[in-house]
């Protein structure tokens, strides 16, 4: 089979590169912990050589403790080949002899891997990196919110602190103080987001969350889509 020559775009399209294999003990699971489990990858898909979680600048592997954000990275027949006509890129996200998906990820102990957040999303406050989709994910909870998007917003103590872009479901009221009473709950302190901006979410013809337009309206740093 011939290594594939396709222009990858920002998702992380993992059929056939890496899969999530159920242990049949799983079964017998509470639903929420089956969810949790059934959430993750990390098993290589039969054509796929390896994938794996490294740090991206040493490329060493991260330890499996499941808190140690890396990067994903594959190699094997099924990877494409590079990007049409752009030397340079294929030349960055091929360093190392791995493709670097841009997809950040940690390994739990049992070696599955689990998503954290895309390179270009994630928050560094203070020096403590913060996933956008964990926070999400706990905003999502809360029975008002219809969508959410979290972006960096500059801040002059921290450099940047999560900020939520928030759109609530019709006829349900909600404060800011409510929501951000609600990710204390589960979340760290310096995971909370600062800030809830109620607005309407830009997205895509395809629904897909237009996160760049949310971080030129807070003066993000990243504010540029690339």
């Amino acid at each position: 089979m011939n290594p594939l020559v396709s222009i990858i775009d920002d998702l992380p399209h993992y059929g056939p590169a890496a899969v999530c294999v159920k242990h049949i003990n799983w079964q017998n699971l509470p639903i929420g912990e089956r969810a949790v489990l059934n959430a993750r990858q990390g098993v290589r898909y039969h054509l796929q050589e390896a994938v794996t979680v490294l740090d991206p600048l040493t490329l060493t592997a991260v330890p499996h403790d499941g808190e140690t954000i890396g990067e994903i990275m594959f190699r094997g027949n099924i990877t494409m080949k590079g990007y049409l006509k752009n030397a340079k890129a294929t030349e960055d996200s091929f360093s190392g002899g791995w493709f670097h998906t841009g997809d950040l990820a940690v390994v739990n102990p049992d070696g599955y891997i689990k998503i954290k957040d895309r390179s270009k999303d994630i928050i560094i406050s203070g020096g403590e990196n913060i996933s956008s989709i964990e926070i999400e994910d706990v905003l999502y909870r809360h029975p008002a919110v219809l969508a959410v998007a979290v972006v960096a917003k500059p801040d002059p103590k921290w450099g940047e602190v999560p900020c939520a872009f928030v759109e609530i479901k019709t006829g349900v009221d909600v404060s800011e103080a409510e929501l951000i009473d609600h990710c204390r709950q589960t979340l760290a302190g310096f995971k909370v987001p600062k800030e809830i901006i109620f607005d309407v979410i830009p997205k895509t013809s395809t629904g897909k969350i237009q996160k760049f337009e949310l971080r030129k309206k807070i003066g993000s740093r990243q504010a540029i889509d690339v």
